[in-house]
């Protein structure tokens, strides 16, 4: 086994180990553990979406002065913005914005109008994968407001688990909870929310990317209406303990 794989494996094993004892957990203790655990080297990403906006509330609740990013790809909704003002005003919070390097004109120049039309997997690296990678930096674990039910690619993740994308721990507090625990929560403690949610926008990202959806229709078909895309990319398919092991044998197989 390599040292650099080895570095992988242990904290990978011990995050395992954590997902399996906090898979019955509330979010409210599951959230306690990661800033006992993590202090100040855990941070919360928010969307502002129905999820994200619940989890301020409880992290606020639990740590009066949590780190908290949004990745601000300068084509979020007017409500968007407006609601990431109003909820730092509630909460007496600073929520960091992390953006591209490369403006949307430069983005224009480089690769052609519309680039969200044209190739949206390239805008949502340059707008969202990259500005991460800046708000991760320096972090041991950061705190995602996905749910299991949302898409395919998020049904195998775990409370807490290993992010191999990223290379830190990933806490997935809602992630057993459903769409109605988390509406309800929001009304029971009065939580400011997107009003684009009330004019059927149930997931909002940005404007050039986000539909209405339909009476009946999933809650992210407004998401890249029309194409096969369901992710910007942030959140890879959780990859266990056994994977990598069997993944470093094959290696190890092919050197011999």
């Amino acid at each position: 086994m390599t040292q650099a794989f080895s570095e992988i494996v242990r904290p990978t094993a011990q995050i395992e180990a954590a997902g399996y004892v906090l898979e019955e957990a509330t979010p409210e203790e599951t959230l306690r553990w990661a800033f006992d655990e993590f202090q100040e080297r855990v941070t919360i990403a928010t969307g502002f979406g129905a999820e994200g906006v619940a989890l301020i509330d409880m992290a606020v609740r639990i740590n009066p002065n949590p780190d908290i990013f949004f990745l601000d790809t300068s084509f979020l909704f007017p409500e968007t913005y407006e609601l990431r003002r109003r909820l730092e005003d509630r909460y007496g919070i600073r929520i960091r914005a992390f953006q591209s390097e490369v403006t949307p004109e430069q983005q224009e120049l480089k690769f052609g109008p519309k680039l969200w039309s044209t190739d949206p997997d390239l805008c949502c690296r340059l707008r969202k994968l990259e500005p991460l990678k800046d708000a991760l930096r320096g972090k041991d674990a950061w705190v995602t407001a996905i749910r299991r039910d949302q898409t395919i690619e998020r049904s195998s993740a775990r409370v807490v688990e290993w992010d191999c994308q990223w290379q830190l721990t990933k806490i997935n507090p809602f992630v057993r909870w459903s769409k109605q625990q988390v509406w309800e929560y929001i009304a029971r403690n009065n939580v400011p929310y997107n009003p684009l949610h009330d004019r059927n926008y149930p997931s909002i990202g940005c404007t050039h990317c986000t539909q209405p959806v339909q009476l009946g229709e999933p809650d992210r078909a407004g998401r890249w209406q029309g194409r096969e895309k369901h992710e910007c990319g942030l959140h890879a398919p959780t990859q266990p303990l056994t994977f990598l092991l069997q993944k470093e044998t094959l290696t190890s197989n092919d050197a011999a």
